[in-house]
């Protein structure tokens, strides 16, 4: 890339254990972000453009073509801002979390890359931009939204943080597999998320009292309630069996991806049970691809 630099800048952006809620509420779809300590990293150098055939150019990032598209158009809003003919990004992204999970990894990407490309060109991306953005590339978790919030990932008419995370930690057991998140939300499942309307209600209130008392105990009824309601059909095998654990080992209660292949052991960290709990949980879900252990965090960007 020619050009000369505009600045650089890196942001990370955390993944998620699923959701803790997700359906359908006054005829809109949602989900309630269950952010933990896995970040996705992205490091960008913003340079001037040539004015030539192409208002913007990105690369590094060829092999992430949500977050590519991402970034194309966080540098098509930019460039008029700066009064730049064109500007170009070298971006290059650092990422654990594992695709088609519904553990946000492309969630993170694009708040991860939009916000660095906001910050190197000094002109930073609000969360509610951000997520704007990403939603203009597919349905998104809300994870650019600090704290717990609620999205409308489809559509983004309902962007709200509900408050800092209660202490709890998460249990991530990965079942196996994956799913195509394009795929899974091109099926219109309306009439599936309004049978389940009034224990989604339900959950939704749970965790959104919860979140303001900062109650783990609330959060983890309301995310049990929109796990066992909520998950896909496949999933129900271990599902039951999640719940089961979490009730004979006395924690908050479980979650899912409602779009996914993880299910979630939601802790009370203050109980500081977390080190027993997981070496039973290796135990007890031995047949998982994986078990982890995290810490329930805020969402947003971090610079």
């Amino acid at each position: 890339m020619s050009g000369d630099v505009i600045g650089t800048a890196t942001a990370s952006a955390p993944g998620t254990c699923g959701e803790l809620v997700q359906g359908m509420t006054g005829g809109s779809h949602f989900l309630v972000t269950c952010p933990i300590n896995q970040f996705s990293r992205a490091t960008v150098t913003l340079r001037a453009g040539d004015g030539g055939r192409s208002a913007a150019e990105v690369s590094g990032i060829d092999h992430l073509p949500k977050a590519r598209e991402a970034v194309f158009k966080a540098l098509a809003e930019l460039a008029p801002r700066m009064g730049a003919a064109g500007l170009s990004a070298e971006v290059a992204i650092a990422n654990p979390i594992p695709a088609g999970k519904g553990m946000g990894s492309s969630s993170a990407d694009i708040t991860a890359a939009v916000g660095a490309v906001g910050m190197a060109a000094s002109h930073p991306f609000s969360p509610e931009s951000i997520a704007r953005i990403a939603l203009s590339v597919e349905p998104t978790d809300g994870v650019m939204l600090p704290g717990i919030a609620l999205l409308d990932h489809r559509c983004g008419s309902v962007a709200e943080s509900l408050g800092p995370p209660p202490p709890m930690e998460v249990i991530v057991i990965d079942t196996g597999g994956s799913v195509d998140t394009l795929e899974f939300n091109r099926v219109d499942r309306t009439d599936l998320w309004g049978k389940v309307a009034s224990r989604t209600d339900e959950a939704l209130d749970l965790v959104r009292e919860g979140v303001r008392r900062g109650d783990p105990e609330l959060v983890g009824r309301g995310a049990t309630i929109s796990a066992i309601t909520g998950h896909l059909p496949e999933a129900s095998e271990w599902v039951e069996r999640a719940a089961a654990f979490a009730d004979e080992q006395g924690v908050a209660g479980i979650n899912v991806a409602h779009s996914g292949t993880v299910v979630g052991i939601l802790l009370d960290a203050r109980q500081r049970r977390s080190k027993p709990v997981y070496r039973h949980a290796l135990a007890a879900f031995a047949d998982a691809e994986s078990v982890q252990h995290f810490r329930m965090i805020g969402g947003g960007v971090r610079y």
